[in-house]
């Protein structure tokens, strides 16, 4: 902020107390202001303080909204798990979607015809095969996924084949705000747990140091859980050989060790090391709750991808004057002004 001297200004500076009003705005001072307007300054701030206590409380309300709605969201969801799995088979009316019809009225009658005698060629070729549900259907999401591919490592994937579901908890009316995600996997070779989880604890309450900062609720901190690994299946450690050489006898043997590996599993394990990692797992969490989860059949079909890239694209051309702040991540992640307008709509409603 600039400070100007009323010694520049002459004596108009001293024969006009309220001159500081027509001061250009880059140039005005709060501590230009006559103790009695700066008294009046100090009432509307309480009333602001007021104002972001009754905030907090509506952000509550939000939460338990969204808890009453995801009860309602959730026998749908169930069904989705149920044919992804192959534990339903969806019903011919079920299974129409306009669009395909849509596009073979497009097709020329000489390409559907073409297109059939191919068809009708390979499938004698090959036996008949009927796959059970949607298989690999939340590996190919994390593999299609910037955000998940980036921390999926090779050893991750047949682990992974074996996640049959993720969802999303809501904290129960008076406790603690929060939400749980939860990754459901089918019985496999790697480790015992049927449901691995991740908690992520909120706070909806300015700070008392910092009350106008407040923006919503806030993640926090995040908790894991502990992975009951079967013998030599952790894929989050690594063992490694090193040699040791004795100082006195000089002779030589070789010692294993456990050291970090890189995996997504890491990810129910979360290193708080700085607020860097802890604005990242955050920031995870948050893209699973608001975007996996809720739209996972079009993250499968790539659909949601180009949604996102759109979005991004648009940001991109908007943020062209905020390249110093890259990368300067708050790890107390503010998120439910998301939850109220998608992200498409708040761009557009930016540049109206």
């Amino acid at each position: 902020m600039f400070f100007v001297d009323s010694a520049d200004k002459g004596d108009q500076g001293m024969q006009n107390p309220g001159g500081y009003l027509n001061l250009p705005l880059f140039l005005f001072s709060y501590s230009m202001l006559p103790k009695a307007v700066k008294r009046r300054v100090h009432a509307l701030k309480r009333l602001q303080v007021q104002c972001a206590n009754i905030e907090a409380k509506f952000y509550e309300e939000i939460h338990e909204l969204e808890r009453k709605y995801a009860a309602l969201y959730q026998p749908l969801l169930d069904k989705r798990r149920d044919i992804v799995t192959g534990t339903v088979e969806p019903t011919d009316e079920e299974c129409e979607w306009h669009s395909d019809r849509e596009d073979e009225e497009q097709l020329a009658a000489e390409v559907k015809e073409k297109a059939a005698i191919e068809d009708a060629k390979k499938e004698e070729a090959m036996p008949e095969e009927d796959p059970k549900g949607i298989p690999e259907f939340w590996l190919t999401i994390f593999k299609s996924v910037d955000m998940l591919s980036d921390m999926l490592q090779e050893h991750d994937e047949p682990i992974l084949k074996h996640l049959k579901d993720i969802q999303v908890r809501f904290s129960e009316p008076g406790q603690p705000m929060s939400f749980t995600l939860e990754f459901h996997f089918e019985p496999n070779g790697y480790f015992n747990n049927a449901v691995l989880t991740k908690v992520y604890k909120m706070k909806s309450e300015p700070d008392a140091s910092e009350p106008f900062s407040f923006e919503g609720p806030e993640i926090i901190d995040c908790e894991g859980c502990q992975i009951d690994w079967h013998k030599g299946k952790d894929v989050t450690v690594k063992t490694i050989k090193k040699k040791q050489k004795h100082k006195g006898r000089g002779t030589v043997r070789t010692v294993t060790k456990q050291v970090p590996n890189d995996s997504f599993f890491n990810f129910f394990n979360p290193i708080k090391e700085s607020e860097f990692t802890l604005a990242t797992d955050f920031e995870i969490g948050h893209f699973f709750r608001e975007r996996i989860i809720p739209r996972a059949v079009l993250y499968f079909t790539g659909e949601a991808l180009e949604d996102d890239e759109s979005v991004s694209e648009q940001d991109e051309e908007g943020d062209d004057d905020d390249d110093d702040d890259e990368g300067d991540l708050d790890p107390k992640v503010s998120f439910y002004p998301a939850l109220l307008f998608s992200s498409s709509l708040i761009f557009n409603l930016k540049n109206i």
